[in-house]
């Protein structure tokens, strides 16, 4: 086995081959969500942000709005994990109560604990308001400065970010996660908590894009959410069906997109 040093909750380092290279190695761990210490869901995600990711799968989920005055959130760690209880007023719950997920959340799958096909499938409700015309050059912009504000990925080579860009591309906050999903969510929670889920902007992430990261972006302000790789075909429908424009790296470093503003 090899030796290793913890140097942060969110990664340690370890000697790796014959040579003993220093290698950082990403965390990954148990986080279980609830209300008002009502367990609802566990997440498997890199230990930092934690708050924000509670808000944003929350909200993401569908269990609270927007618009709900600030939540008070109590974390605490344990040998087997965190545990993130959202304090909120049981009205300002959707519907007055919790969905409960029947399985645990994984860092690789946005849809883990969804009972039917119409769960899996179900279509965003998108802010109906005008939202910024992005260029193409704001998204290179974007692409460009990722890679520098992604400090647990320069040291373990194996987390992925997501973050939110004003119009011409400048990039105003940021979050990263072993999990592509729970990066964005972290991203949403941080909007969130920050008051800032009507600014004009666009989502930048360093993943391939799926549906579900569409079905997640498509709940905020975004004009545009774009990504490493180009979308899936499910992710471009419903893209195209709740008008949310999408984009991805081209060849040399050109940028590709499509759907609504092209």
């Amino acid at each position: 086995m090899p030796q290793s040093k913890k140097t942060s909750a969110a990664w340690r380092t370890v000697k790796a081959g014959a040579s003993g290279v220093d290698w950082g190695i990403a965390e990954e761990i148990a986080v279980e969500i609830g209300f008002n210490d009502q367990p609802w869901t566990v997440m498997m995600a890199t230990p930092a942000d934690i708050a924000d990711l509670a808000l944003g799968l929350a909200f993401t989920e569908g269990l609270i709005v927007s618009s709900i005055p600030d939540a008070d959130i109590d974390i605490q760690t344990y040998p087997e994990g965190i545990t993130a209880s959202i304090k909120l007023a049981p009205e300002l719950l959707k519907n007055g109560a919790m969905r409960h997920r029947t399985l645990d959340g994984t860092t690789g799958c946005g849809l883990c604990g969804v009972e039917t096909l119409a769960d899996a499938l179900r279509r965003p409700d998108r802010p109906d308001v005008e939202r910024a015309d992005i260029a193409p050059d704001a998204v290179q912009k974007a692409f460009a400065q990722l890679k520098l504000h992604q400090p647990l990925n320069v040291v373990t080579r194996s987390v992925h970010a997501a973050a939110w860009c004003a119009p011409d591309g400048e990039l105003l906050l940021v979050r990263e996660d072993v999990g592509r999903h729970n990066a964005l969510d972290k991203l949403i929670g941080a909007l969130f908590r920050a008051g800032r889920m009507t600014d004009d902007g666009f989502i930048v992430m360093s993943s391939r894009c799926s549906f579900e990261l569409v079905a997640k972006a498509a709940l905020t302000n975004a004009a545009l959410l774009a990504t490493i790789s180009a979308p899936t075909g499910l992710a471009l429908d419903l893209a195209e069906a709740v008008g949310l424009t999408l984009a991805c790296r081209g060849e040399n470093n050109s940028v590709a997109m499509f759907g609504k503003g092209v």
